[in-house]
C-alpha cells in the first residue's frame, strides 16, 4: 500500500511538472548550474542584477519593481541584465491575480526575467491540491535559492529590497 502511495505521488508530481512546463517556460529539465540560461539573453549587457522576492507584501513587490525600473532607466535596458527570482510567499507576485501583474508584463517586455521556484510551487500544490497559476512571463526554475546562487556565481549582483 505504501509503495502504491509513493508511485501515485510520483505520477502526480510528473503530471504537475508536465502541466507547469506546458503553461510557462521551464528550466526544470535544462538547468545547469555552471551554464545559466535566460528567457531574455542580453549577451552585451555590461551589468547584471538578480533581485530576490521572497515576501508576500505587495508594497515590497512595488519597491522591487521600482528598483528594477530605476536600474534600467539609469543604465539603459540593453546595458543591464535583470532577473527577478521569486520563491516562498514571494511567488504570489507572479501568480495570476497579482496586483502588480501589469508591471511584471511591462518589465518582461523590457527584457526583465521573472523566475518562479518549482520547490515553492510543489509546496503550494501539496497544500492546495493544485499547482499555482503563474503569469505568462514567469519562467520555472528548479529552486529559487539555487538560481540566485547560480547567478551570483556568474557575476550578477544581488539585491533584496
Amino acid at each position: 500500500m505504501q509503495r502504491r502511495g509513493i508511485l501515485l505521488g510520483a505520477i502526480l508530481a510528473m503530471t504537475g511538472a508536465a502541466a507547469a512546463k506546458a503553461a510557462n517556460p521551464s528550466m526544470l529539465e535544462t538547468f545547469k548550474y555552471d551554464a545559466p540560461d535566460f528567457a531574455h539573453p542580453l549577451p552585451k549587457a555590461l551589468h547584471r542584477l538578480v533581485v530576490q522576492v521572497s515576501d508576500d507584501r505587495p508594497e515590497l513587490w512595488t519597491m522591487a519593481l521600482n528598483n528594477v525600473g530605476a536600474t534600467q532607466a539609469a543604465l539603459g535596458k540593453d546595458n543591464v541584465h535583470i532577473v527577478v527570482v521569486t520563491y516562498g510567499p514571494g511567488l504570489k507576485m507572479i501568480m495570476t491575480g497579482s496586483p502588480v501583474a501589469d508591471r511584471v508584463a511591462a518589465l518582461d517586455a523590457a527584457g526583465v526575467e521573472f523566475d518562479a521556484c518549482w520547490n515553492t510551487m510543489q509546496g503550494m500544490q501539496k497544500a492546495t491540491g493544485k499547482l499555482p497559476d503563474l503569469l505568462p512571463p514567469a519562467v520555472i526554475v528548479p529552486s529559487g535559492v539555487v538560481r540566485i546562487m547560480q547567478l551570483q556565481t556568474h557575476a550578477f549582483l544581488y539585491l533584496r529590497p
